[in-house]
């Protein structure tokens, strides 16, 4: 059973009944309260007795979907609660030893305010036009748009983040950002936009863990552009600042949130932390807490998130049909032996993506993608759900979101895994494109300025849309995941078969 420390002050999960304290509890509480809200009662019920949760969390993450989608009005109120449940089920340990709720430990930071430091960027000072590198080139103008149109016909982006790539290549000047103040939580992440947004002149503010060498990596960055950066210190800077730098979220996210506010100023706030295991959870629960703080003091202020494309998704007709029609003319090597194997591990491989399609009450045709992947875990699951709960909250409070699903990308927290690393050199036999992560960023940073500068698309909350999750459907760059003949995981073990072949 998954533990997090106790002694330590900062962002615990709560003891339970055995004075355990477990995230498993924890996930439970969370999917059964956003269940319940959503008057799935039984799965809700069969959540919270579920034993064998390492294996069987995709249900009610699907179920949640599934009702959603027939329950449009019930959607945001069921994101409030699975928030709320995330709340009750972790606490604050002061430096006291004393235990608090969230809400407590929000109102009243421990230690002394953090200060500042600024860098500024000695690179060139105009802005530097924004461009697609994919495979050793640099797209840009007919060659960026041609293969975005490659891209939409192979079922890899959906049309609409083509469409909105194609206006951020006609309008360069939306990547002037000395207008904005962009503040990043997890700045120097592999996947956030840190080596972009400093070659656009803006004003940023970057939280991440307080280690020497991951501000000298983002100081290094910094110097090379055009940005200037604001970053807090815990102490006097002394001879050298970076010992000082940062703070862990875990551990400070009230001082972080009172640092942020105390600029007073709209900001557009990036929540792109990571960790492994557990800690993903409390971090996504800490970056909550930053979040709803720094929206709740500005009605000006924005947010945006990365979803992943492992994860449970309503997906347009015409890409669900596109998968339907793979799989009917037989997708991927041996197609003729697909059935013999579904049958013979019991239906648990080659499993059809949309057996059926959901008619919603506007009258649209939805498919169901379960693209999880076993081995990322619930506590990775429930922390992306964590943050398209807030993302939907966010947007009918008004505030501008963005919620880009991101494609499958070979970045080194996947790659470490030797599964999943084996799978995604497998995966162009099921029509997955997986990308390497300095396209995947610049597609990323490009769509979070057009989210900022368009009014166009689900971003702007003054846009209506059909259905609250028409937001995760828009721009979706799912690298093909959502457009494969077969569910992703039950074809993930012979996509890491074919991956070892290869690389052998």
């Amino acid at each position: 059973m998954p533990t997090a420390p106790a002694s330590s002050p900062g962002l615990v999960f709560r003891q339970d009944g055995e004075d355990h304290r477990s995230s498993t509890a924890a996930a439970q509480h969370i999917l059964a309260s956003a269940l319940d809200a959503l008057g799935a009662f039984a799965s809700a019920q069969t959540t919270r007795a579920e034993k064998r949760w390492r294996w069987q969390y995709p249900h009610p993450i699907t179920h949640w979907v599934e009702g959603a989608l027939l329950r449009p009005r019930a959607v945001v109120p069921s994101a409030e609660a699975g928030l709320a449940a995330a709340w009750e089920a972790l606490s604050w340990i002061g430096v006291d030893g004393v235990e608090r709720k969230l809400a407590e430990a929000m109102a009243a930071p421990e230690g002394w305010p953090l200060t500042t430091l600024t860098l500024k960027g000695e690179g060139p000072s105009q802005v530097q036009p924004w461009g697609l590198p994919y495979r050793g080139q640099m797209l840009r103008g007919d060659a960026l748009l041609q293969q975005l149109l490659r891209w939409v016909e192979g079922g890899v982006l959906e049309a609409s983040a083509a469409r909105a790539l194609g206006r951020c290549a006609r309008h360069p000047e939306w990547f002037d950002l000395s207008d904005r103040c962009i503040a990043l939580l997890g700045a120097g992440s592999e996947a956030g936009p840190l080596n972009w947004l400093v070659q656009w002149r803006a004003n940023l503010l970057a939280v991440d863990l307080d280690q020497p060498e991951v501000w000298t990596r983002i100081a290094s960055v910094v110097r090379q552009g055009n940005a200037t950066l604001r970053l807090p210190l815990r102490g006097p800077a002394g001879k050298d600042w970076t010992r000082q730098a940062g703070v862990d979220l875990l551990r400070d996210a009230p001082r972080a949130a009172a640092w942020l506010r105390s600029f007073e100023r709209p900001l557009d706030l990036g929540a792109f932390a990571y960790a492994d295991g557990e800690r993903h959870l409390r971090v996504s629960v800490a970056m909550d807490m930053v979040v709803q703080s720094v929206l709740g003091a500005q009605a000006e202020s924005s947010v945006a998130f990365l979803a992943t494309p492992s994860d449970v998704f309503p997906v347009p007709e015409a890409t669900a049909q596109l998968a339907q029609r793979r799989a009917a003319s037989g997708q991927g090597p041996g197609a003729g032996l697909h059935p013999l194997l579904r049958a013979i591990t019991g239906g648990r491989w080659f499993v059809p993506h949309y057996p059926e399609l959901l008619k919603l009450q506007d009258g649209r045709r939805i498919g169901v993608t379960d693209s999880l992947v076993l081995q990322q875990g619930p506590n990775y699951a429930v922390a992306k759900r964590l943050q398209l709960w807030r993302a939907l909250v966010a947007r009918r409070q008004r505030h501008r979101v963005s919620l880009n699903v991101a494609p499958a990308t070979g970045t080194q927290s996947v790659l470490k895994n030797a599964a999943l690393a084996a799978g995604y050199r497998g995966a162009a036999a099921f029509d997955v494109e997986v990308f390497e992560p300095e396209t995947t960023n610049a597609m990323m940073a490009a769509l979070w300025v057009h989210d900022l500068r368009s009014d166009i698309g689900a971003s702007n909350p003054r846009a209506r849309l059909d259905h609250p999750l028409d937001l995760v459907m828009d721009q979706a760059c799912h690298g093909g995941l959502w457009a494969t003949a077969y569910r992703p995981r039950s074809v993930l073990p012979v996509a890491a078969i074919l991956g070892w072949l290869r690389r052998r």
